[in-house]
């Protein structure tokens, strides 16, 4: 058994080269070996996301609070609350974050190749792909 107490990782500030605006990553469990299955909690400020981004075994996102914005390739954003849970399949092209005027934490998992990779980072989400189209 080990515990890790709070603090003994500190909190990040997410790169700009995969995020727009200003998003917080905690590690909750590094991708260690054998399982390389990697925990993030992320928290994305209002309007805050990821770039597009694929993962080569899929993603999970269990949103915790706020209320955030979840999209993937050819389809308009859907915006999620705190219990849903997002399953995004393996190399789907996909991004996530926060609703205008809310924050948005999510648990973030996914598995690492045996070579390290995770995550395929792509271009930045544009303010059409984040705004929802109306119907």
């Amino acid at each position: 058994m080990k515990i890790e107490k709070n603090g003994m990782r500190p909190t990040k500030q997410g790169p700009s080269d995969w995020f727009t605006g200003v998003v917080r990553v905690d590690e909750i469990a590094p991708p260690d070996e054998p399982a390389r299955v990697h925990v993030l909690r992320v928290t994305f400020e209002p309007r805050a996301r990821t770039a597009w981004h694929t993962h080569p075994f899929g993603q999970v996102l269990h949103i915790i609070s706020g209320v955030g914005r979840v999209a993937k390739a050819g389809e308009p954003a859907v915006e999620v609350h705190p219990g849903d849970t997002v399953f995004f399949a393996a190399g789907e092209r996909h991004w996530h974050g926060a609703a205008p005027g809310h924050l948005m934490t999510h648990l973030a998992v996914q598995r690492a190749t045996p070579e390290g990779n995770e995550v395929t980072w792509l271009e930045q989400v544009s303010d059409a792909d984040y705004n929802p189209r109306s119907s």
